[in-house]
């Protein structure tokens, strides 16, 4: 891409998302309705990976502001389910929306930085609450990043994040993660 603009963020940025089939199902939407407006009205590339796993990954890739874009629908959408789940609950509290990045290991130590610092900065900026798995996740060298508050909390994070990932490019070959379909049928209880 080449061109810099809004300090070098007009460049090409592909995100990976960690989501549960439920997740799934509502970015996909009735007749993947959803998904479509999304990729539409945000103009991110949206793929959501194939497979019957209990857990899939939702790739976004486009330019960042185009991303970001998608991450707001993302997380309204989330938000959405929560409000939507709470009407005949009895929970008062308000559950944070929750999102999940997969990271290069190798770049994790910089979103981390010296002694955690970065990730305090980037927690106290934003009003986000962010963790760093420690371990690696399984058959790759990616991580898994946690990202949960408010849907503008969020997309804030998320920007902080892009930020950091385009100054410190991954180090050496990246092993992505494929979740594994489940080995045994899950049985659930109770009408889950």
């Amino acid at each position: 891409d080449g061109k810099v603009s809004e300090g070098g963020l007009n460049v090409t940025l592909t995100i990976r998302l960690l989501m549960h089939g439920k997740e799934v199902g509502s970015i996909i939407g009735k007749k993947g309705e959803t998904v479509k407006k999304m990729r539409e009205e945000s103009g991110a590339r949206i793929n959501i990976s194939e497979g019957t796993c209990p857990e899939r990954i939702v790739t976004i890739t486009g330019p960042t502001d185009a991303i970001f874009k998608a991450f707001s629908m993302i997380a309204l959408k989330f938000e959405e389910d929560i409000n939507a789940s709470m009407t005949n609950s009895s929970v008062t509290s308000k559950p944070p929306v929750t999102l999940r990045l997969v990271v290069p290991a190798s770049q994790c130590g910089s979103l981390i930085g010296k002694g955690g610092s970065k990730i305090k900065e980037i927690r106290e900026s934003t009003g986000a609450q962010v963790q760093v798995a420690g371990d690696m996740l399984p058959n790759s060298t990616e991580r898994a990043v946690t990202i949960s508050g408010t849907p503008d909390a969020i997309i804030q994070c998320v920007k902080q994040i892009c930020v950091v990932m385009l100054e410190s490019p991954p180090k050496g070959a990246t092993i992505p993660y494929r979740p594994k379909p489940a080995s045994a049928p899950i049985i659930f209880a109770g009408g889950q």
